[in-house]
């Protein structure tokens, strides 16, 4: 066999077996999903991340169900670590909050994973402001008087969240560390424990998701007196911002979906897409209206980079506030 006909052969050859050796992977992805699918929320029912989960559950098409499990604990790191530890095959998912994959890191000396390395990012999916509410009876109406009173009254208020290392929590000691004020803070297992306590007055000051607030403070059962976004979101236009009153205050909550570190980039990028076309339905963007959370559905790399930057921000937080949850 002449030289230059056995080398053709040879690249020929070659070329069949590269073919044969990467066929699988795409066969095998469009395959996916091959059983229901689990979408872990790391805290208890009712609030904004469940919200967020269930919505996605009802309305994904991807050929298997969405089984929502709700795994809440230790500021979110239970659930978050379930995930973290899952097979990386894109069948398990976690809705990430703003604790979970970006203030824990710096809040507990020792967390149970790595909020980067053990996680694949899938999609951004909305953020939203924290609503600064009271106790009706609390003989307060705006941020200024609610600062004239703790500073009159040190640690005589105590203000509730869903856990520590929420951005509730966090925003209630950024709050404390720039007004120079004093309060307890009680961590509960989930918002709807600490809700009936700050309605019936146990406690008296909670920064919680407007999503969960804002409902209960237009029927009256609660105050509410700011924001904690720079600027006013258009679902409360007539409640200012706290930094309107103190500047330099801004806290904002975010939810985002994550995989398990080393799930096949195939698998991500069909989450993903279908994250995007589901939160683009106009009944589901009109319910994120109506909740005040502002959608914005990433790409995986965009995630990544703003996962990135928050951290090195909440850290910042964490370290100025002097906030530890051990």
């Amino acid at each position: 066999m002449r030289p230059a006909r056995r080398t053709l052969l040879a690249a020929a050859a070659s070329a069949v077996i590269a073919a044969a050796w990467v066929a699988p992977a795409p066969a095998w992805a469009q395959g996916f999903p091959t059983k229901p699918l689990r979408m872990v929320v790391t805290f208890p029912t009712g609030g904004a991340p469940d919200i967020l989960a269930r919505l996605f559950a009802d309305k994904a098409q991807l050929g298997q169900p969405i089984v929502v499990e709700n795994k809440p604990g230790a500021g979110g790191n239970i659930g978050a670590d379930a995930v973290a530890k899952a097979p990386p095959d894109g069948h398990t998912l976690v809705m990430g909050t703003v604790g979970t994959h970006s203030i824990n890191g710096a809040l507990y000396s020792k967390m149970p994973y790595d909020m980067v390395r053990d996680f694949a990012p899938v999609a951004h999916i909305a953020s939203a402001p924290n609503l600064l509410v009271v106790h009706n009876g609390l003989p307060v109406k705006t941020v200024a008087e609610l600062v004239a009173y703790m500073k009159a009254n040190p640690d005589k208020l105590s203000f509730g969240s869903p856990g520590v290392g929420t951005s509730v929590h966090i925003s209630g000691e950024l709050f404390k560390s720039l007004t120079g004020t004093k309060m307890q803070h009680v961590p509960y297992k989930g918002r709807q424990f600490a809700i009936p306590d700050l309605i019936g007055g146990q406690i008296q000051v909670m920064f919680d998701n407007m999503p969960s607030a804002l409902p209960m403070a237009k029927e009256g059962k609660i105050r509410a007196l700011a924001q904690t976004t720079a600027k006013r979101s258009a679902a409360a236009p007539d409640v200012p911002t706290v930094a309107e009153s103190v500047p330099g205050f801004e806290a904002t909550t975010w939810f985002a979906v994550f995989a398990p570190a080393n799930t096949p980039r195939e698998l991500v990028e069909r989450l993903n897409a279908e994250i995007k076309r589901v939160f683009a339905l106009p009944d589901v963007a009109d319910k994120l209206k109506m909740l005040g959370l502002e959608a914005w559905i990433s790409t995986p790399d965009e995630l990544a980079k703003f996962q990135a930057a928050e951290i090195t921000k909440w850290a910042k937080v964490v370290k100025e506030s002097g906030a530890r949850a051990d």
